[in-house]
């Protein structure tokens, strides 16, 4: 399936996304409470069939955070990215390591460095540091008296 096709699939189903045609993948930005009905949907929709999560990350822009995920179909081989926006004072979101058994490490890795809270993650902890460790290493607002970090 070409992007344009795919776009206008993901738009019908999900008309109040926002969806544009990044560098490389579709990207469709949702509201984050939405995230878990918009994954199932591309997951179990047999012409979409996004079955793999191949990257799941977070971007810190000062005021907010950006959880992005990064899908492919094994199937019909085609990626798209979502993309749902956080508050910066309580980043929290539902987990999606019931949908896709990768995002249960890319999530600790996620609260490690971050900060985010993954409701219902079934064992979210430090993956990276210390349990003991202050502060999330890729904030924007981190505070690396010693400059351990180099950026």
């Amino acid at each position: 399936m070409e992007n344009e096709e795919l776009i206008a699939q993901v738009q019908t189903r999900f008309p109040e996304a926002s969806i544009v045609l990044g560098n490389d993948f579709p990207e469709v930005s949702i509201d984050s409470k939405q995230l878990l009905p918009v994954l199932q949907t591309l997951k179990t929709e047999p012409s979409l069939a996004f079955n793999f999560l191949f990257c799941e990350t977070c971007v810190d822009w000062k005021t907010h955070f950006t959880m992005v995920y990064h899908l492919e179909s094994t199937t019909h081989r085609h990626n798209l990215v979502i993309k749902a926006n956080l508050d910066r004072v309580q980043p929290e979101i539902e987990t999606a390591c019931h949908l896709y058994r990768a995002a249960e490490l890319h999530e600790r890795e996620i609260f490690d460095l971050f900060g985010i809270i993954f409701t219902n993650h079934p064992h979210l902890r430090r993956i990276l540091l210390t349990d003991d460790w202050v502060g999330y290493p890729l904030r924007k607002d981190y505070d690396d008296p010693i400059n351990m970090i180099k950026l």
